[in-house]
């Protein structure tokens, strides 16, 4: 047996011959064409070979050969189904009738060449079936490809179609907490009118009769019965503006219509004006810088500014006369959007708290200190800060002991607030009546 290897090429061709120089003919007419020939000398050889290399394009096979002839050799290798895909290309010298031909054929053959060979025949010939090969090839790598393409779109569906069942399912859930939020404002909206109505009533007529006994007795009530009767009233007061307050704090919301360009400063102005009797009484001196325009909802501001100042005013030292400081600065939005943020600062010189409870204190019903020591319900700062929520902004505190304390209401400019631009475009601090002043003093 005699095996040897040429020139390697993707195209690999098995040359079965017993005779060295039909082999080195063949190998002569193939060698121009660099296809990869590997010769066997016999068919067992051949055979050997095909046992451990399963991919070759085309095999040349003498049909004359001692111990195993070509035909014979041919169909013990088509009995491998790893090798029933090699085309066979017997080589004869002899002419036979067509009954051996076609037994030729039943073993898998698919073509013969007569001896003495023509070279160009046999260029031909082996040139056809490695084309075919090639195509054959690329079909296959094809087919792989389209597989694998099929096999990725199919997870795909499959995971598009769970994507699309949690969606459902999410929409489904939105869908229900929604018919339960508005069920839940609903029976909120029936709290705000029993409050402002079923529970308010009969506040008014303990106010009523207990103020009418003060009245209709006064002087001939023994000190005992008339300090419980101020306890009452008092009780009864602070109810009030408890309700009061519940009131506000439910009502908090706005729609797209209610917002508008607000100029703070003339806004601060104003609130300053209403609170005109406290400020006188307390002493308190006001410092007011000018403060930006936004884009807001007039009454909801006016809310927070007289919140925030009657809380400068309420808790202020005894030592000290009161300064309230209002002031802003422009700043980058720290949430990383690209857009800038008015913060606007209420600095106090009061009591001040402890700046573990910063977040805390807006809590509703929040206190710090007992009613007894300052009045109020604790839901001013609440208020305070659901306004800020409603105008994409926020609250923030800060401060120490005995120190004062700084409130600091955050809200995008303008034109970062969902306001369009050819809204903000062409209007300016100073026509919008705003006027370049001092930090002023007003009583």
């Amino acid at each position: 047996m005699e095996t040897k290897t040429l020139k390697k090429s993707p195209v690999k061709i098995l040359v079965v011959d017993d005779r060295e120089d039909n082999l080195f003919s063949i190998e002569t007419i193939l060698e121009n064409d660099g296809y990869n020939l590997i010769k066997a000398n016999s068919g067992r050889a051949a055979l050997k070979i095909l046992l451990h290399d399963h991919d070759f394009t085309l095999i040349l096979m003498d049909v004359q050969m001692p111990g195993l002839n070509g035909l014979e050799t041919a169909a013990l290798i088509y009995e491998r189904d790893k090798l029933k895909h090699i085309p066979i290309i017997f080589i004869t010298a002899n002419n036979y009738d067509e009954q051996y031909i076609f037994q030729g054929y039943q073993t898998g053959g698919v073509d013969y060449i007569y001896k003495p060979i023509n070279p160009e025949l046999l260029r031909v010939k082996v040139g056809v079936f490695v084309e075919l090969y090639r195509k054959t090839h690329e079909l296959l790598q094809q087919e792989k490809s389209l597989m694998a393409a099929n096999y990725r779109l199919e997870k795909e569906i499959d995971e598009r179609r769970m994507s699309e069942e949690k969606v459902r399912l999410l929409n489904q859930q939105l869908m229900e907490k929604n018919a339960h939020l508005k069920s839940t404002i609903e029976e909120l909206d029936r709290f705000a009118y029993v409050a402002s109505h079923d529970l308010q009533e009969p506040l008014r007529k303990i106010t009523f009769f207990s103020d009418r006994i003060c009245r209709k007795y006064q002087g001939s009530l023994d000190e005992a019965l008339n300090n419980d009767l101020q306890k009452i009233m008092k009780a009864s007061g602070r109810m009030n503006l408890l309700i009061n307050d519940l009131l506000k704090f439910s009502r908090q919301s706005a729609e797209n219509q209610d917002f508008t360009f607000v100029n703070l400063t003339d806004l601060v102005k104003e609130v300053l004006s209403d609170m005109e009797v406290n400020i006188e009484q307390t002493g308190a001196s006001m410092f007011i810088s000018d403060l930006p325009v936004v884009w807001g909802v007039p009454s909801q501001l006016r809310q927070l500014f007289q919140n925030l100042i009657s809380n400068a005013l309420k808790f202020c030292r005894k030592d000290i006369g009161p300064e309230v400081h209002i002031y802003h600065e422009s700043v980058m939005d720290s949430n990383n959007t690209g857009g800038r943020m008015h913060r606007i600062y209420i600095k106090d010189n009061g009591i001040g708290f402890d700046g573990k409870y910063a977040e805390e204190i807006f809590m509703a019903f929040k206190r710090l200190h007992s009613y007894h020591d300052f009045e109020g319900t604790g839901v001013g700062l609440s208020i305070c800060k659901k306004i800020a929520e409603i105008h994409k902004g926020q609250m923030l505190a800060e401060s120490r002991e005995n120190e004062g304390a700084t409130f600091i209401f955050c809200v995008p400019e303008p034109n970062h607030s969902g306001v369009p631009m050819d809204t903000v475009k062409g209007y300016k601090i100073g026509e919008l009546g705003i006027e370049a002043q001092r930090p002023v003093k007003d009583a």
